[in-house]
């Protein structure tokens, strides 16, 4: 099992609320406590330079000494000032304590953290240029993400889902918690320097709107798509995609390939009429012993793989050995001719 699939597995739910909301209704609150704190302060100097017949800088320097409660400043003479001062001294210790309990809260519950992480992610993804971006971190975008790892090409996750964004910090992978149907998403995610746009969510139909986004803000960069159902395939066309992939259709291919020629050990299209092919030399087949240009026809030999070394295009002469690998390439006619020649005795009927 790999590291993805094993952090998919006992990875906890995070909250669903964003780091940037989060953030955002705190900045409200610390704006409405500043505007009610000024209000107040505002009004307390008003009532004490009216009650007390002082100036209005010494007024507002008493309120603000009795709201922080330092008692620098002598008691008022008349009801009205006392008055003024008991509802600064009830409002201003409120207004503190609740201001308080706000910064409190947000250092507590990691905000600040995630603020900073988000930063650092940020700038992470800023230094990308000629990285691929994964809009969709379901199965599919798993495995791209394995694959490009492998390939060790640079990449970027974009998913609207917190889980996918605790499974990849996981990781260590620079990811975008966001809709990559947003133009802002993408171009966070570098669209402006990426080298293509891998557009694998688990819906067509935000796959389709992936693809148009993605297309608007670049007009010359790749696009490849995920489609599940057969008609999304031409909407992606339109959309702007350049190549779309059905998962389901090709399993479906391979699987019956697979039946049809059980000797193959892999097969890749190349073209609506060509692909490639690795096939076995089996024990006894009729192509032992022959050479590859003996064996070859009208495919093409491109490597031939002898236990742990390979050698690509090898020469008209090379014969051929029992378990044997040779990489074919051809049309699906050059190339069944190929594997009756190559198929072992014992699997012919």
């Amino acid at each position: 099992m790999s590291d993805m699939d094993r952090l998919l597995r006992r990875s906890p739910h995070r909250p669903d609320a964003a780091t940037h909301s989060q953030l955002t209704v705190f900045a409200r609150r610390i704006a409405l406590l500043g505007v009610i704190a000024a209000g107040l302060l505002l009004l307390g100097a008003g009532g004490l330079a009216l009650s007390e017949s002082v100036s209005v800088w010494y007024a507002f320097r008493w309120a603000l000494d009795t709201a922080a409660t330092v008692g620098g400043f002598p008691q008022p003479q008349t009801l009205a000032g006392q008055i003024v001062q008991v509802a600064l001294v009830v409002l201003g210790v409120g207004t503190l304590f609740y201001a308080l309990a706000t910064v409190t809260e947000f250092f507590v519950a990691g905000h600040l953290g995630d603020l900073l992480a988000a930063r650092r992610m940020q700038r992470m993804i800023d230094s990308l240029s000629d990285h691929h971006i994964i809009c969709g971190f379901g199965r599919v975008g798993r495995q791209v993400a394995r694959d490009l790892r492998a390939a060790r090409a640079n990449y970027v996750v974009v998913d609207s889902t917190s889980d996918s964004r605790h499974l990849a910090e996981g990781l260590g992978l620079c990811f975008i918690e966001g809709d990559a149907a947003e133009d802002s998403v993408l171009v966070q995610a570098g669209i402006a320097r990426a080298r293509s746009i891998i557009a694998c969510a688990d819906s067509d139909a935000n796959n389709v709107f992936i693809t148009l986004t993605a297309r608007e803000l670049r007009a010359d960069i790749p696009i490849v798509a995920r489609a599940a159902i057969e008609d999304t395939e031409k909407k992606l066309k339109r959309a702007g995609s350049d190549r779309v992939i059905s998962p389901y259709k090709a399993s479906g291919t391979e699987m019956a390939r697979l039946a049809l020629h059980p000797q193959l050990s892999g097969v890749v299209d190349v073209d609506v009429e060509y692909r490639m092919e690795e096939i076995p030399v089996g024990e006894g087949c009729e192509g032992l012993g022959q050479t590859v240009g003996d064996i070859r026809g009208g495919s093409m030999i491109v490597g031939l793989r002898r236990g742990a070394a390979f050698q690509p295009q090898p020469p008209a002469e090379t014969p051929l050995l029992s378990g044997d690998v040779i990489v074919a390439m051809g049309t699906p006619l050059a190339l069944e001719r190929l594997e009756g020649l190559l198929q072992s005795a014992s699997g012919r009927p």
